[in-house]
């Protein structure tokens, strides 16, 4: 402050009268305080701040505002730029940037207790050895203006990426079967024609283990693998995903969202992941610092056009013919 004052009078009445003015009224500094003050050099902390600052706004801004310091930090290390977790944290409380939180709960898994149920395969062990051994799926609710909307994943464990989804207005078999079709196609489509020792884990609702589900299952020669009744930690790697989905693409930008009138679609152009920090076409580990490619290479897949259609009134904002609402954006995480 004082500096700035002096920096402010000092063409009027020179930085020595100042400073002697200052020092007789209780504020002392001499002039060549002040002359060391204005020639010395930041330092290299600050110069590096002041770099890692505009990197730190570019990562978050560029991923709706949503990323934490753990994302942010991440998808820099990704990126070449070597920095740590607290240098993002104490950079972020200074520009004042924070992620996105997630709020309450809905319940959708109702169990069948008639129902025939396969074995826990997995027993909480989400870290298979490569592409196409597990697969994790569970379905979520969205918020439209028109009412609810269900909209259903398929991840593949390895790579964290989507390979199927679907949606719909109530939560049927249907609403499964069809995400399960996608991911099968996605990796047909690849040049994966074999499925054999495949796991496809879920929990115990209803529509996952009906008679049309299980029977698609083993026509594809996919083993069934059920968590136990009211265990979310069982199938914990798709409840993330899906708490991941809503918090960071569509609540932010839902019905009374602070950007859902935003012009900008809230997803990005890449196929497998939330964010950017985990997008490319060889799909990289939410978990790990360094790449994890899968080594499955295609273009990114695309919604059918029958499935989605644009508001011409609300940008941003897909049309779900079958479901005849609006919902925020198409409802996968491309």
């Amino acid at each position: 402050m004082i500096i700035s004052y002096i920096d402010q009078h000092k063409a009027e009445y020179g930085v020595g009268t100042i400073c002697r003015v200052l020092t007789e009224h209780g504020c002392k500094i001499a002039s060549s305080t002040y002359y060391d003050r204005t020639h010395q050099q930041p330092s290299a902390r600050a110069v590096r701040d002041e770099a890692l600052s505009a990197q730190v706004s570019a990562v978050h801004a560029e991923n709706y505002g949503v990323y934490g310091a753990r994302k942010v930090w991440l998808t820099l290390n990704r990126e070449g730029t070597a920095v740590a977790r607290c240098t993002v944290e104490r950079l972020m409380r200074r520009l004042g940037l924070v992620g996105a939180r997630r709020g309450k709960v809905k319940r959708t898994t109702i169990a069948d207790p008639q129902a025939q149920r396969a074995s826990d395969l997995v027993d909480r062990h989400f870290d298979p050895e490569a592409p196409d051994r597990l697969w994790v799926a569970d379905f979520t609710y969205v918020s439209t203006w028109s009412g609810w909307v269900y909209v259903a994943f398929v991840i593949d464990a390895y790579s964290r990426r989507i390979v199927g989804w679907r949606s719909a207005t109530t939560m049927t078999a249907q609403l499964v079967l069809d995400a399960i079709e996608h991911a099968i196609w996605t990796r047909q489509r690849e040049g994966v024609q074999d499925l054999s020792g495949l796991i496809h884990h879920n929990d115990r609702g209803s529509q996952y283990t009906s008679v049309a589900f299980t029977e698609r299952l083993a026509d594809a020669g996919i083993d069934a693998s059920v968590g136990r009744t009211g265990d979310s930690f069982d199938n914990a790697l798709a409840e993330t995903i899906n708490g991941l989905y809503k918090t960071e693409l569509i609540k932010p930008r839902g019905p009374g969202g602070p950007s859902s009138r935003s012009k900008s679609p809230p997803w990005n152009g890449s196929t497998g992941s939330t964010t950017a920090a985990c997008t490319s076409t060889t799909a990289t580990s939410h978990r790990s610092n360094s790449s994890r490619p899968t080594t499955l290479k295609s273009e990114p897949s695309k919604p059918l056009r029958s499935q989605t259609r644009r508001c011409p009134d609300m940008p941003g904002w897909f049309r779900i013919p079958s479901a005849r609402c609006w919902a925020a954006g198409p409802p996968t995480l491309r």
